[in-house]
Formats: C-alpha cells, structure tokens, sequence
C-alpha cells in the first residue's frame, strides 16, 4: 500500500484498533477452515456425500477469489469504517443465514456471500492498520493483523470443530456470527471516520503493473502451493478418522496441533524470507511436497500422521512469508490490488485444491488421494518459482548497468 508520511493522529505504539481488526481476523479465518473439520457431520445432516461436503470450502475460495480484487477497487472511495462494518455485517448474515439453511444449497450460496464479504474487510483492513502507526511500526502491526488468522488456526477451527461436533455443525455458524458481531462493535469505536496519510491508489497504475510477466509467475506459485496445501488439509478429519482410525474427538486436538505448527511458521518464516527470500521459498515448497508424500504413504500410522500433520502446518507458513514478500516485491506502484489479487490467487488455491481432492474421493481413489495429488501440485509450485528465480537472475544485471 502506498502510505504518505505518518498520519497526523498515529503514535509510537500499536493503537487498539489494530488488535480489535486482527479480532475480527479470527472470525474470517475460523469460518473459512473450520468446515474442514466437521465434513463428517455436516455430510450426513445436509445427506450430501463428503466430496460434496468439501467443495463448500471451494465455494468460499471462488467468493474471496472474486470479492478481494473486486471490493478493492469498489470501495477505493468509501469510508474504511462503513466499509469494514458493512463486509461484517453481510459476514454475520452470512452465517446465520448458514447456520438455518435445510438444504445444500442455500448453505453453498450463503458461503460464497460471506466470503466476498470477507474478502471486502481484508482488502481494507490493512489499509486501516498502516495508517494509524507510525512508519516504523508498520510491519509490527502488520504481523499482529495477521496474528488473527494464525490464532484462528490454532483455537478458532479446532474449537469450531470441537462446538461443532458436540452441539451441531450449526452451532460453530452461530458462534462465528456472534463472535463477527462482536467485532463489529470494536470496529465501531476504534476504526476512525478518515483514515488520513493513505493516498488513493490510481487504477491505471494499479493494472498496468500486471503487464510484468514474473507478477503472474509469483501468483501462480502462490496458486498452485496453496491448492496442493489445501486440497490435503480439506481432507484430514475423514483421513484420520476412515483411515488413520482415530476417534473423532481426536480430530480436533490434531487440528490443534496445525495449528501451534502454524505459529512456529510464522515466527520462523518471517524471520528468514527477507535475508534469504528463496532460500526459503524453496526450501518450504520442498519440505510440503516430501510431508505430504509421507502423510499419504504413513496414513495407518496414527502417531506418523498426527506429527506430520503438525510439521504442515509450519510449513505452510513458512513459505506463506516469502510468497507475499514477492508478490509486494514485484508490485511496484500497485501494492493495494496486488494484495487483494494475491489474496486471491490464495483462494484460487483453496478453490481449486479441494474440488481436485474431492472428484479424486468420488472417484474412489480413497482419503490419501489429496495428499498425493498435493505432491504433484506442490512439484509443480517449485517448477513456476525456478522459472522465476531465473528470471531474476537475467534481470538483475540490467538493473545494475
């Protein structure tokens, strides 16, 4: 985002807003993947098979692959605080209209609503967080922001599977609702009328700077990396519970487990991507085509399974930190809707991985065919990066003559 000198009301420390954004955060994270965890129930009370179940994680990816670079360029004039307040208000009807429906349906369309909407806050609320600190701490409040999605990984899904799978999988849909309206109100104190120091991004320089080859090549990456990632994870409560053999009550103390794996990711990530930015990047893509290989070959093990799921869920943050640093990178002068088009080039992931992974299933290639498909999606992830590190390469010594 291109920010102007510090606005005139921020400060030397991380205002309240920030936290209270990265609140809400949780609520858009726990929603997306909490579904993950409770395929089993859901198939079985919507009698629907559990490919099917899954492609509702996809229905929500397409709605965000859409709603990022979309509401980011519809709401370049609004207010950020109606913005943001209106994206939680369509969230929460979202999921109430989802925690009420009796049909497939109807629960399949109020998922790609909400996910537009979700898709509306994330292309603000960075907006808002760069605006209310000081240029030093831009970066800090930043990681706090996405702390949100980190946390829904390691207590928001696995306690959203947990309430689902003792109260009803609608009951997790109320308790997003609620926790979202909540959120809302923090939003409605916090989040100032004007977010001034921000400049208006132009659109045309926002588009021109897609005509940049190696742009699409660091999308692609992120495309094809988070389609093999997801397609894979989509699938681990029926993995673990119709062949691992663990009891369902397991399932989420091991998403548990993904999720403290994602928060050493994040702190190790983004700890190497800027001295050694493909270093790293390679480095994670290798590591997640090898776990994934060996979480479909060990799937029988319980012990192997619930370690390596763990190691995925470091892994995947670990190269997330490289893969958005090189799509800011290559953004130039358009940061607003290269964030929201990497955004989606995310969900294109989580679209794609688990409707691959499903007609696999249906196929009757069984509950480790995602994970073995994720070995090839993952192989193909570090084919595009090669291109584009060589790329980089030819170009750096132009850049310096």
């Amino acid at each position: 985002m291109s920010v102007a000198a510090a606005a005139p009301g921020t400060t030397t420390r991380i205002p309240r807003v920030v936290p209270v954004l990265a609140l809400s955060i949780f609520a858009l994270g726990t929603s997306e993947f909490m579904i993950a965890g409770l395929l089993p129930e859901l198939a079985a009370d919507l009698r629907v098979g559990i490919p099917e179940a899954g492609y509702l994680i996809s229905a929500f990816a397409l709605g965000m692959i859409v709603g990022a670079p979309a509401m980011a360029v519809l709401t370049l004039r609004l207010p950020r605080r109606i913005t943001l307040l209106a994206a939680l208000a369509v969230f929460v009807v979202g999921h109430v209209v989802g925690a009420l429906a009796q049909g497939y349906g109807v629960l399949l369309v109020a998922r790609v609503i909400t996910a537009v909407a979700t898709g509306a806050f994330w292309a603000v609320a960075a907006v808002v967080t760069v605006s209310v600190v000081a240029p030093g701490l831009r970066a800090m409040a930043l990681s706090v922001l996405l702390g949100g999605l980190t946390v829904a990984n390691i207590a928001g899904v696995p306690l959203g599977t947990l309430v689902g799978q003792q109260f009803g999988w609608r009951s997790a849909f109320w308790a997003v609702a609620a926790l979202a309206t909540a959120s809302a109100v923090g939003v409605l104190v916090t989040v100032p009328q004007r977010t001034a120091g921000v400049l208006r991004p132009r659109l045309a320089a926002e588009v021109a700077a897609f005509r940049h080859g190696r742009l699409w090549l660091a999308l692609g990456t992120t495309a094809l990396y988070q389609s093999a990632m997801i397609g894979a994870f989509s699938y681990i409560a029926p993995l673990l519970t119709d062949v691992t053999g663990l009891d369902e009550r397991w399932v989420p103390a091991v998403l548990l487990g993904f999720g403290i794996g994602s928060l050493a990711g994040v702190v190790i990530g983004g700890r190497l991507a800027d001295p050694y930015p493909w270093a790293t990047l390679f480095g994670g893509l290798t590591a997640a085509a090898v776990l994934l290989g060996l979480v479909a070959v060990f799937a029988r093990v319980p012990v192997a399974v619930v370690g390596l799921v763990v190691l995925l869920g470091a892994v995947a943050f670990i190269a997330g930190a490289p893969l958005n640093a090189r799509v800011f990178a290559l953004a130039g002068a358009a940061p607003t809707l290269a964030s929201a088009t990497n955004t989606s080039a995310f969900n294109v992931g989580n679209s794609v991985g688990p409707a691959v992974g499903g007609l696999a299933i249906a196929a009757g290639w069984g509950y480790t065919a995602p994970a073995y498909l994720g070995v090839l999606l993952a192989a193909g992830a570090i084919a595009v990066a090669a291109v584009s590190w060589r790329l980089d390469r030819r170009e750096a010594p132009r850049s310096q003559s």
